[in-house]
């Protein structure tokens, strides 16, 4: 009998959070990383380690990578330890958002000194790194594997003791610029703040999230077979905790795909094979009419958080490039307007019952570095709660063993795992399974 048959999901997770709160507060260590896979509760974890040193009585920063991951957090302290002052570091004319104005004790600055020496002191990596004055004891860095070495860098003054949170599968820090006069190098800084940190440091701790709390039984170990090939992870439900079903009977190709995905987790549409514009019309016309026929078919999700009505906010389309993004977007009926249309990189950490998903190699000639990135299609493959149904012409399969990576190997440069070539077709042997 597996350990997994002994154990819920709920006491394998107490067990690791209970060992990393046990070693961030011991002391011992100058940091600790935690790495997460998707849905994991990472957010919870940094706000449950939030207020536990904020208890000490010793001042913590907490660096996140983008203004929207700073007031999601002070929202969700807000919520759950509302009578801990929060410093809330913004530029000049950041206008607070809602979230922002319902902590009760939350104090908007654009400095330091003007924000009263809160307990709590949160704000972006890029803020942060214009703040040449004070040292905290603790830091709680977000989204670790997503912010740059050099970032880190600029802002590693200022605090003495850190907790390192992220999900190493998805996507790198990215860079506008040149990089190869660093690679190589221990700390070339387009490698992520963790990985610089555990090359540097290899004696830290590093600690792994156990259970993915937002991917369902039919799609943890697919995700995880495809992207986290080393460490595995386990979904928070069982099969049959949750059930996506739609009222109205289907009448067509579409809908028998969403059907599929119902049933199964998973659904592929596959188009024709043909190479195609990146902005390809059939391609993008049918992501917008599966999405809106989820709607029209008026589906059910039932799950441990209760039952609803599919509705839009409940609905995310990805995609790899802006402009595909705007292609589908204009091509949404008016019911379906508030469906939510972005890039992998806009998406990550956010998750929705029914996700439907461009496959970036769809209709391509050639499969480049950007497209078979495993971040990217990990991203794509791991917002959703009941579903997730993948649009893609024909022929990925045979591009890929046409394009075998020829990406020049570097001395001393770790190799990156999962291979985007395999995690690419272990999710295409999954689909056509389906």
């Amino acid at each position: 009998m597996s350990s997994h048959a002994l154990v819920t999901p709920a006491e394998e997770a107490a067990t690791v959070i209970a060992a990393v709160l046990g070693d961030l507060l011991s002391g011992a260590h100058r940091g600790v990383v935690v790495d997460s896979p998707p849905g994991a509760g990472k957010s919870t974890l940094v706000v449950r380690a939030a207020g536990e040193l904020a208890a000490t009585g010793a001042p913590l920063m907490i660096v996140a990578q983008t203004n929207e991951q700073v007031d999601d957090l002070i929202d969700r302290l807000g919520t759950r330890s509302p009578e801990i002052g929060v410093g809330r570091l913004s530029a000049v004319d950041y206008e607070p958002t809602a979230r922002v104005r319902a902590h009760p004790r939350c104090r908007v600055a654009a400095k330091v000194a003007d924000l009263g020496s809160p307990p709590v002191t949160i704000g972006t990596a890029a803020k942060w790194a214009t703040v040449t004055e004070g040292r905290w004891p603790w830091a709680i860095v977000d989204e670790a594997y997503q912010m740059r070495s050099d970032a880190l860098l600029r802002v590693a003054p200022r605090f003495e003791r850190a907790l390192f949170v992220g999900d190493p599968g998805q996507l790198d820090p990215f860079s506008t610029v040149e990089v190869d006069r660093w690679i190589g190098l221990s700390w070339d800084p387009m490698q992520s703040a963790v990985a610089v940190l555990l090359r540097h440091n290899p004696e830290l701790p590093v600690h792994r999230l156990p259970v993915s709390w937002r991917l369902p039984a039919s799609a943890a170990p697919v995700v995880a077979r495809a992207f986290y090939p080393f460490t595995g992870f386990r979904s928070g439900t069982g099969p049959g905790d949750r059930t996506l079903t739609f009222e109205q009977p289907a009448r067509d190709a579409l809908d028998t795909v969403l059907d599929t995905a119902a049933a199964t987790g998973w659904g592929l549409h596959e188009l024709p094979e043909r190479f195609t514009v990146r902005t390809d019309a059939e391609a993008a016309a049918a992501c917008a009419e599966l999405a809106a026929r989820a709607l029209t078919r008026e589906g059910i999700a039932v799950s441990e958080a209760g039952s609803g009505r599919l509705t839009p906010e409940r609905i995310a389309i990805g995609a790899a490039h802006r402009d595909q993004v705007a292609a589908i977007r204009s091509l949404l009926p008016p019911e379906a307007a508030e469906v939510t249309v972005d890039t992998a990189n806009r998406l990550q950490g956010r998750e929705y019952d029914l996700t439907v998903v461009l496959h970036p190699l769809s209709g391509r000639r050639d499969a480049t570095a950007f497209h078979l990135e495993s971040g990217r299609l990990c991203v794509l493959t791991s917002r959703h709660r009941h579903a997730c149904v993948l649009v893609a012409r024909a022929g990925i399969a045979e591009l890929l063993d046409a394009h075998p990576s020829t990406e020049p190997v570097h001395l001393n440069v770790p190799v990156k795992f999962p291979d985007g070539w395999e995690a690419n077709q272990s999710m295409l042997a999954h689909l056509h399974r389906t």
